[in-house]
């Protein structure tokens, strides 16, 4: 697979996070709790770092909730959580990052909603303000325009625009060019108020894939901001996931994205963790990053109609997932590691050949053997019942050696 070019953006530091340039693509999330909740904030929030997210968003959307920024952080940093927290304003931004001056200055970066932040006159003094404070506190903005809260005064300005044109555009297509100019347009105004450059990352969401990529493309032929990319109301389940990796694929293939969101609608009770664990499979599908050793897996046909191939998968993708702290710790570079569990002798002994360590199953009714391969050569036949733990501990002894010692755990 060949290295994606990305476009050539400034970098925006975040807390400890650098987004954009050559910067790897920054995964990130949102939580769901009420902020004023502290303990219930600083709990998600911690589990959302340590599932792999590298920014965390909360809603400052009241009072209360301004109020707890500051314990969240502090409780965060007091554990040992480093995560940078962005806060999320609409409507009444403003107000309270000037009247939380302690909540300005614990939040990493700002997102603002240039759509959501007044109209006419009061929408310029509204946005100023906001951006004031960022000044103040040295914080970068992310101007986040959404499909759904579009300025609608720009928004009837350029129909009205359209509409006289010879040649008017589809409306559709004036939708695209109000987002994409709402977005840019912000970011201009707020490098007049004095925020610099480097300090500004845009985004502009909507719901449907292709209408997203739209604007992303001519978003990133228009500007060099680095950009955030995210389908908004993905939707829950298997759509939120498709609808979100088929839009975010197609950009990142393409070059064009900086920092990701997948905003999956959980099921209640579901767990928030899940819209990071599909950007870091995303990241890591396209060779884009590494966090986890990659296991080829066959689907099954009929030549694997026994359950042992189905747990013997099971159990082992689920042993890399228990030992990967410790192995990021004791072994670095493991997250690049390949594995491949073949169920039988059709693909099993090339795909095991061609990965760092393999183990191809025989396939029912056929010689009850499982060869592994390490390093592409053929390193032991395992028998018996004690199949899955032999090969387990093959691949602990690989990484320990392959990998070294780095850090070890205490």
């Amino acid at each position: 697979m060949g290295k994606i070019e990305r476009r050539r953006t400034p970098s925006v530091r975040v807390g400890a996070i650098q987004v954009g340039s050559d910067h790897p693509v920054v995964v990130q999330s949102m939580t769901n709790t009420d902020t004023a909740d502290v303990e219930a904030t600083v709990e998600q929030i911690r589990l959302l770092a340590e599932a792999g997210s590298e920014l965390v968003r909360v809603t400052v959307n009241n009072e209360k909730a301004a109020a707890a920024v500051e314990e969240i952080v502090a409780r965060l940093h007091d554990s040992g959580c480093e995560v940078p927290v962005i806060g999320d304003f609409h409507y009444n931004g403003h107000i309270l990052l000037r009247g939380f001056p302690g909540c300005a200055h614990a939040l990493a970066k700002y997102r603002i909603n240039p759509g959501n932040v007044g109209v006419g006159r009061s929408h310029d003094d509204n946005f100023r303000q906001m951006i004031d404070v960022a000044i103040q506190h040295g914080k970068p903005v992310r101007i986040g325009v959404n499909g759904g809260s579009l300025d609608q005064a720009l928004l009837a300005q350029m129909m009205d625009e359209n509409a006289r044109r010879a040649d008017p555009l589809d409306a559709g297509e004036v939708l695209t060019n109000a987002i994409v100019a709402s977005a840019i347009d912000s970011g201009g105004m707020a490098e007049e108020y004095g925020l610099p450059h480097e300090r500004i990352i845009l985004s502009a969401k909507v719901s449907d894939v292709q209408q997203l990529v739209r604007v992303y493309q001519k978003m990133s032929r228009e500007c060099d901001y680095p950009l955030h990319l995210g389908l908004t109301e993905a939707g829950m389940g298997m759509k939120g996931t498709v609808s979100s990796t088929a839009a975010l694929a197609i950009l990142l293939e393409r070059g064009i994205g900086d920092t990701i969101r997948v905003s999956l609608t959980p099921a209640p009770g579901g767990d928030r963790r899940e819209e990071v664990r599909i950007c870091l499979a995303l990241l890591q599908s396209l060779g884009m990053r590494s966090f986890s050793p990659q296991v080829t897996a066959c689907p099954g046909c009929g030549r694997t109609t026994s359950s042992f191939f189905q747990a013997m998968a099971e159990q082992i993708q689920d042993y890399i997932e228990q030992n990967m702290r410790r192995w990021r710790q004791e072994h670095p570079g493991v997250e690049m590691l390949k594995v491949a569990v073949m169920g039988c002798v059709v693909n099993g002994p090339g795909e095991s050949k061609h990965s760092d360590i393999g183990i191809s199953l025989p396939g029912s009714g056929e010689d009850p053997k499982a060869p592994v391969y390490v390093d592409g050569q053929l390193f032991r036949i395992l028998k018996g019942p004690g199949i899955v733990r032999d090969f387990l501990t093959i691949m602990d002894e690989y990484v320990a050696r392959r990998y070294g010692t780095g850090v070890t755990s205490s």
